[in-house]
């Protein structure tokens, strides 16, 4: 314990700026930037993404660690994660973003955003039918607390919302489904399905044609989209390009992918009706995120337990 008697942290962040992390953390504890801290005994805290395997295992007094995403599976590649308590971060900035995306990408493919773009570069005037929002069943697969609040978002446009999770949530307003044998009812009746899953080996893959061809296939878009801003190993993007060449999927918004950054040989880069963002959706902002690790850490010196705590049996 340092700074008048807080717990140390350490900082092991890969794919992002590890400078942008440190300043706000570091103006109210140490902070220790990785490969500097291993096997350091006064080290409490990590605050991570990706961070090299094997990192964490020689920290003898690790408190917690947390995650700077709302994902968590980035951690767990590491097999050897200590026995701590696991934190997601949920800020109400990292919320907005992810409805503003999901409201975005929705109102685009119920308004023929992508059939419009080609037109406009064919210099085509040709107005085109478009069903009312109250039309439209949007269904979240994902129902935490970020699709609670696009359902809440898509629900003040006017959409119809469906929502399926693995356990029950009830929302007023929305038609939820869970578990097993809610899935294909929740599908089928689903004209746009958004993807807000945790990756976990439950869920890995999922995305795959079977699950596709059980969506609407007769709704008012005439044929159903998808949009995934969840976790890119949630799809497999054969398949994906498989049901839009067969007819069983109209668009796709994909904001993750298998593997990222996205390869520049991959078609659906250049895949008229695939709308392609660089893993964008709700990008992690130290600015509005740090303060809510550090409350968390404050709040756990006083005594008060950590919240949002991963349950590592559930991968989230």
């Amino acid at each position: 314990m340092n700074k008048a008697g807080k717990g140390r942290i350490l900082l092991s962040v890969t794919g992002f700026n590890p400078q942008r992390w440190y300043e706000p953390l570091s103006k109210e504890r140490e902070v220790v930037l990785e490969p500097d801290g291993a096997e350091d005994p006064s080290i409490d805290y990590a605050v991570v993404w990706k961070q090299r395997p094997g990192v964490l295992a020689h920290l003898p007094n690790l408190k917690a660690i947390f995650s700077i995403g709302a994902g968590v599976d980035h951690i767990f590649a590491d097999d050897q994660v200590p026995d701590v308590p696991v934190v997601r971060v949920v800020a109400d900035n990292l919320t907005q973003y992810m409805c503003e995306y999901v409201s975005w990408r929705v109102l685009d493919h119920q308004r023929q955003g992508m059939l419009y773009r080609r037109q406009q570069a064919g210099k085509v005037w040709h107005e085109r039918p478009q069903p009312p929002a109250d039309a439209v069943n949007v269904g979240i697969m994902g129902f935490g607390q970020l699709g609670r609040a696009a359902a809440k978002a898509l629900l003040a446009l006017g959409f119809k919302v469906n929502g399926w999770s693995r356990t029950e949530h009830a929302m007023k307003g929305v038609s939820t489904f869970h578990g097993e044998g809610g899935l294909t009812p929740f599908l089928n009746a689903t004209d746009i399905l958004v993807v807000l899953l945790p990756l976990t080996p439950a869920t890995a893959g999922i995305v795959d044609f079977g699950l596709i061809s059980r969506l609407r296939q007769d709704g008012p878009l005439g044929g159903p989209c998808l949009i995934n801003a969840g976790r890119g190993k949630l799809q497999r993007e054969a398949d994906i390009l498989r049901a839009l060449d067969e007819g069983k999927l109209k668009e796709a918004s994909l904001d993750v992918f298998e593997a990222e950054p996205l390869s520049p040989e991959s078609p659906l880069w250049t895949h008229d009706r695939v709308f392609v963002t660089p893993h964008a959706a709700a990008t992690s902002d130290p600015a509005h995120l740090a303060r809510p690790m550090l409350a968390q850490m404050e709040a756990f010196e006083r005594g008060e337990p950590l919240t949002n705590v991963v349950d590592r049996a559930a991968g989230y």
